[in-house]
């Protein structure tokens, strides 16, 4: 089992996408994404978003919100993925050994090559849903369960 986080950095109406296409054995490869990744030993949620989001695209992310969890189901493998967005960050974009790095119009978001499950979450986080658990299920590449809870808050 892993952790893992993923952010959709906000600017101008486009999120920050990452075109996996620079890793030879990439799951995402040819994918669109957001940026995070993996736990390191220790650390929190927030704490491996920060750190990921700077390695990944150079900037440091000065607000940021948890809108989400989603548990992946693949293969037998379970992956458990703290969903945030950000709208304030400081510092400029680099180069990313992942891939490319692109903003891109929310509006033009579903037009890409993503994972089946990204699709369920990001129509979630463009409804302003404050926060939610999701559990997606994959066959290889085939999205083949989906249960959503919304949590209103207030």
């Amino acid at each position: 089992m892993k952790n893992t986080t993923l952010c959709y950095i906000e600017k101008d109406g486009s999120y920050l996408m990452l075109h996996r296409v620079k890793k030879e054995h990439d799951i995402n490869h040819g994918k669109w994404i957001g940026v995070g990744g993996k736990f390191e030993p220790g650390e929190t949620p927030e704490e491996c978003l920060l750190r990921e989001v700077k390695e990944e695209t150079g900037v440091h992310l000065l607000e940021y919100r948890l809108r989400g969890i989603i548990t992946f189901i693949q293969d037998e493998e379970t992956e458990y993925m703290f969903l945030y967005t950000a709208d304030s960050f400081e510092g400029e974009l680099i180069p990313c050994d992942e891939g490319e790095l692109a903003w891109i119009p929310k509006k033009e978001i579903l037009e890409l090559k993503l994972w089946e499950g990204d699709r369920e979450f990001l129509r979630l986080l463009e409804e302003d849903r404050e926060f939610f658990s999701m559990k997606l299920g994959y066959e290889g590449e085939h999205l083949v369960e989906v249960k959503t809870k919304i949590y209103p808050m207030g």
